[in-house]
């Protein structure tokens, strides 16, 4: 009888608890305007990455493979990121079918599992070329490092396809809703494992990146190099990549074990509950930051796509600024007349 009783609280307390999942207009419509910002500065640093990853960098190093697949990434996600924001504007109502709704949440899903491997990539690669000099994968050819790319693209769809061949249109109201998991549903055996693939995936390459950063700092202040340009110049960069790495990625993460905790051990307190489902929303939005962020990351790379970059600015300003100066000679020139 007493077992009874406490399954039916805990029963009632889960079900206050899922009923809590009422959104009102203004979360999703703040959401919108983030993710066309992202989207028009993503498109326009991705874009000019990869046009300077095909056209200007040469030759080609292990690192510019993994950095041209993350901005390969991250310019798939950008074609996916207007239909995001006008999901949200329409207060997450899903209007382009189900076969899309599948595509683009794979899309999105791809683009964040990618983007942290080849970050991790990015990072390892560095550690072996700083703290182990002689290790023979430093001597692995563009053609390997692309097969070592081509893997971690099986490795992200493999962890993504199944968002391809499952429904995720979901009937809500005059809504319909498009959504990789429900973040209300009642825990069971999908709704764990999403979640361990979610933040197992995130994890462990974030100890390995960290891993990789301390190794190399140690390693050139032991060697004392760290005062070296070059040196420094390596330094920026790995740092860069764990700035972006832990922006973008850290707080869904951190968001996403807390519900999970809340959900799983302490049901009930509505308000509470609430506030953590709009901080989830908000910090997912963060994700699809890592491709307005990654541009920085390219920049400081190499010297060569910081000049490149430079060069392509100077000169862009330079044609806006004859367009300036033909209307001040027109201007002078009207006055002239007009006085005469």
């Amino acid at each position: 009888m007493t077992v009874t009783i406490h399954f039916m609280e805990d029963w009632e307390m889960r079900s206050a608890c899922f009923n809590c999942c009422v959104f009102g207009g203004g979360l999703f419509k703040t959401l919108s305007p983030i993710i066309c910002i992202e989207f028009i500065l993503g498109m326009i640093g991705n874009g000019v990455a990869l046009w300077i990853f095909c056209f200007c960098l040469k030759p080609w190093k292990s690192s510019t493979v993994f950095l041209f697949n993350l901005a390969l990434a991250d310019f798939l996600l950008n074609v996916i990121l207007p239909f995001r924001a006008s999901y949200y504007l329409m207060g997450r109502d899903w209007i382009f079918g189900d076969i899309f709704c599948r595509i683009s949440l794979f899309m999105l899903a791809m683009n964040r599992c990618g983007s942290i491997l080849f970050l991790t990539a990015v990072a390892v690669d560095r550690f072996l070329r700083v703290v182990h000099p002689h290790h023979p994968l430093n001597s692995m050819s563009v053609r390997k490092t692309v097969g070592a790319a081509c893997a971690i693209w099986a490795l992200t769809i493999s962890q993504t396809a199944h968002l391809v061949f499952d429904m995720h249109i979901t009937p809500s109201g005059n809504s319909t809703q498009c959504e990789s998991f429900q973040i209300c549903e009642k825990s069971t055996f999908y709704f764990t494992w999403h979640k361990s693939i979610f933040v197992f995936s995130f994890y462990l390459p974030l100890a390995i990146i960290l891993f990789c950063t301390i190794r190399i700092i140690t390693q050139l202040k032991n060697r004392q190099m760290d005062k070296d340009q070059r040196i420094r110049r390596t330094l920026r960069f790995i740092i860069v990549v764990v700035v972006v790495f832990f922006l973008c990625f850290f707080p869904s993460n951190l968001t996403q074990v807390v519900i999970w905790i809340k959900v799983t051990f302490y049901p009930g307190n509505c308000e509470d509950y609430m506030v953590l489902q709009t901080l989830f929303f908000y910090t997912i939005s963060l994700t699809y930051l890592n491709s307005t962020l990654d541009p920085i990351v390219y920049y400081f790379y190499s010297p060569i796509f910081k000049k490149i970059c430079q060069k392509q600015l100077k000169r862009l300003w330079k044609k806006a600024e004859v367009p300036a100066e033909e209307d001040q000679t027109r201007d002078t020139g009207s006055q002239t007349l007009t006085q005469l």
